[in-house]
Order: structure tokens, then sequence, then C-alpha cells
């Protein structure tokens, strides 16, 4: 058996965990967790870059004597390097309100349609590339020679090596899902330099060795070098995914649910544009076709405005509130920002005509109904965009703990679903690592193995899905 430390960075968390891997097993364990808290500062909303770095020697000098080191965390957000590779700041959050009203501005130059047409990505407004266009005038971008993502940011500093992992770099919007490289024309259109971004890597090369200073400060004896892996979290967790064919749906959940498709090749059609999927990249060439969907940020904030009460009580009481009673729009941009989400939530259910749930364990129902309803409507509309059916739905990552919310996701899409593993983008993390090394072969071999150590859940579909049409049909009346 051979050790890899999976660095995997939440927008909440951040954990190094070790991984040991042999021929037929596969064990995880958590090493150290350490907390991702954002910092408002007076130019707006930024990461704790410096923290989350502390935090992974921390992880590091905890887990011991490694073969390997990976990296994964949340995607689009990035640090600026000056000519001596030096931090210009603090990264600017995604959920930062400089990005207001800068989509419209860059569809003034490469309309919408062109711009999904050539990177096959949904509108999100936190996108990287209309990051740069609100930084465009800053004295900091004027300043910057490199610019490098969350993972590389910090594989940089745990090697002195730079570059740019493909899975990550298609949520830039600046990627074209065809060729796996750079959109060049849309970059030119729109004035952005793409010199700025590191050469290309693809998971499983090398990114690098610890750099001397590094083991001296973690413990440990080198050479250790660090591998590429899916960088973006979600590449790693759809990775980690036990499905034993390909006729599966995933369910990535968290801070964010992102629902979707294992693909071959993009689906860049006007009528995927609209419904607003995006064209990610994932292992080995796949593409990651899907939507985002607020997640359990939702809950999250609301139990931080509730003063934290016991989640495990709580959930017991929503399921007790009769369903579907209010149902939101969990994809609703008006959820994005931090701060006051039970008003927001009651004020989006009194818009739409609902009773508007007063108690916690009311709100938290209409949260993880709306969720369901939500997974449903992605997964629905995935199968009918890309022309491919399905028989079962996984749900891989920190909702996988919400038996409810596993339950009702069966429910409302009318179909199996299959629950775990927890850890699934550190486990992706893990066995990439652990391929590159020749301890386990192709994603079918990858996918064999979870399903066979993993804890999996399984729940069938109750009731009838009429009811779940019917609240949809609710929402889009307004």
């Amino acid at each position: 058996m051979k050790s890899y430390a999976a660095v995997d960075l939440g927008a909440s968390s951040g954990r190094v965990m070790v991984g040991r891997v042999g021929p037929d097993s596969l064990e995880l364990t958590e090493a150290h967790r350490f907390v991702n808290r954002p910092v408002r500062v007076p130019e707006g909303l930024r990461w704790d870059v410096l923290a989350l770095y502390a935090g992974v020697l921390d992880g590091l000098r905890a887990a011991g004597p490694v073969d390997s080191v990976g990296i994964d965390s949340w995607a689009v957000d990035y640090g600026l390097l000056d000519a001596d590779g030096a931090l210009l700041g603090n990264p600017v959050h995604y959920r930062d309100a400089r990005t207001e009203g800068v989509a419209e501005k860059v569809w003034g130059t490469v309309p919408a349609a062109e711009l999904y047409a050539a990177t096959g990505l949904q509108y999100a407004p936190f996108n990287t590339l209309y990051q740069l266009a609100a930084a465009a005038s800053s004295a900091q971008l004027a300043q910057a020679r490199r610019l490098l993502l969350i993972p590389d940011l910090l594989a940089y500093w745990l090697t002195g090596e730079q570059g740019t992992e493909l899975t990550n770099a298609s949520t830039t919007q600046l990627i074209d899902p065809r060729t796996r490289d750079w959109s060049y024309d849309v970059a030119a259109r729109l004035g952005i330099d793409l010199d700025l971004f590191a050469p290309l890597r693809r998971p499983g090369e090398p990114a690098g060795l610890l750099r001397p200073e590094v083991l001296e400060q973690t413990g440990l004896s080198g050479p250790v070098p660090v591998t590429t892996v899916g960088s973006h979290d979600t590449a790693s967790a759809v990775a980690a995914v036990p499905a034993t064919g390909e006729r599966f749906a995933y369910i990535c959940t968290g801070t964010w649910s992102l629902a979707g498709l294992e693909l071959a090749s993009p689906v860049l059609t006007e009528d995927s544009r609209a419904a607003n999927f995006t064209n990610e990249l994932g292992l080995d060439g796949t593409v990651r076709y899907l939507r985002n969907i607020m997640g359990l940020w939702l809950l999250q904030e609301c139990v931080r405005a509730w003063g934290d009460p016991e989640l495990g009580g709580l959930l017991r009481e929503a399921a007790a509130v009769p369903a579907l009673r209010s149902v939101v729009d969990a994809g609703d941009a008006a959820f994005l920002a931090p701060g006051r989400m039970p008003e927001r939530i009651a004020e989006a259910c009194r818009a739409s005509g609902q009773p508007v749930p007063g108690t916690p364990a009311e709100v938290t129902r209409c949260i993880l109904d709306s969720l369901a309803l939500a997974h449903r409507r992605a997964i629905e509309d995935a199968q009918r965009l890309a022309d491919h059916p399905v028989d079962v739905v996984h749900i891989v990552g920190g909702g996988t703990r919400n038996a409810l919310l596993c339950q009702l996701t069966a429910d409302a899409c009318g179909l199996p679903v299959v629950a775990g593993p927890t850890e699934a983008a550190a486990l992706g993390n893990v066995l990439v690592q652990a391929r590159t090394h020749g301890l386990v072969g192709d994603r079918a071999d990858i996918r064999r193995l979870l399903a066979r150590t993993q804890p999996l859940t399984r729940y069938e579909p109750q009731g009838d899905t009429g009811r779940w049409h019917a609240a949809e049909a609710r929402l889009t009346a307004r």
C-alpha cells in the first residue's frame, strides 16, 4: 500500500486527508481540518489564503510520510503574482459584488450566445472571465505578471513551479471544451492576456517536488512529489462516483449542488445555453455536463442566522413538516450573497403566493424540498438536452449525510439514489495520484474499487412524482 495526501479545500473549511491505496483496498483518514473564513475588508470580500496555506502545512505535518500530494479546491477564483512571483493581494471571493452588471458589458463585445458556443460555460456572475473584466482597470491587474487559480497557487508555494490545471481552467470561461485548450478568439476579443496563465497541466501530470523549506516545515523526508489531480473539487468528486455503468446522473452536494451527467463531448446548443447548463472538463477528457444549484449554502446561512442550532434535531423536525408546502427556486441568484437568508426565503415564498415558512423547521423543509425539486429539474433537463437517459442518481459529498435530502431527491426524480462516498473529492484526488503511480487502472477500475470499499446507502423513490410536477408548476407560473 502507498499513502497519498489530498489537500481538499471547500468554501467553508479545508482538510488534509490521507488515503492508503492497495490493489484491492482503499482507506481514507482525516489528518487535519481547518476553517476557511473569508474576510470582509473595505475593498470587498477576500479569501484569507495565507491562513489556508498555513492549514495545508499543518495538515501535511499531521499526515506523516506520504508518497505524493494532490490539491483540489473550489473553482473560478485566483491569485495574482508580480514579476518576482510575490502575491499581490488576498484573492477576491467569488461572492464579492464587483461582478454585478459586468456580464452585460462583456456580452456587448461577445454576445452571450457566441460566448456559450465557444466555451460551453453556463452564465454565472462570478466566472473568472467576468472577474477579469471587472478588474480590467485595476492597478493590481496592471501590475500582475501571472494568474494562478487557487489550487495552482498553493502548489506553487509548495513546489516553486507554476501550472494551470485543466479541469479548473475549464471553469474560467476561457477554455474551448472541444479542443481542451484556451479559447484564443474569446480572449482576444475581450482583451484578456492569456500569457497571464501558466502552461496547462492535466490530471496525472507532475507538478513539482516539495521545496526544501516545506519539507523542513512539515517534517517530511524528500523527495515528495506533488501530482496534478482534478483540481476543481467537483472534477475530483465526479471521478469518485461509484457508478457501475454509463447510465447514471450525479449530484455533488455541499455548499453547492452540481447536478448532471458525465459525457464524452460537450453540448453547445442554444437550448443548452437557455437551460443554463455548463460543459466543464473532467478526468480523461470527459465533460461534466451540469447545472449549478445553490445547494446547502441556503441551509448553512439559515443555521448561522439562527445561532447554530443542533442540525440533527432540526432535520428531524423538518421531516415532520408537510411536504412541498412552499418551495423556492434554489438556482436563483437572489440567494447568492450571504446574510438574511431566512428572511429572503420567506420573501420569495410571499412573492410567489405560497405559505410563508415561519419556524426554523418549516424553513428547513422548504429548503430541502426546493433542493430536491432543483435536482429533479436539472437531471430531467440534462437527459433531454444530451439525449443521455439514466437509471440511477449518485449523490456524493457532504449532502450524503442528510438522509432526508437524499430520500426527497429519490422521490422527486422517481429514480433510485445511491448516496456515498461523503469525502468524494478527497477520494478522487487520492485515486488520481494512485493511478499515476500504477496502483489502479482506468476510470472504471477506480469506480469498481470505490463501490467495493466505500459505504453506500440506497434510497428507493416513494410516492407519486406528480406532486413534484405540481410544485414545479407553482414556480414556473410566477
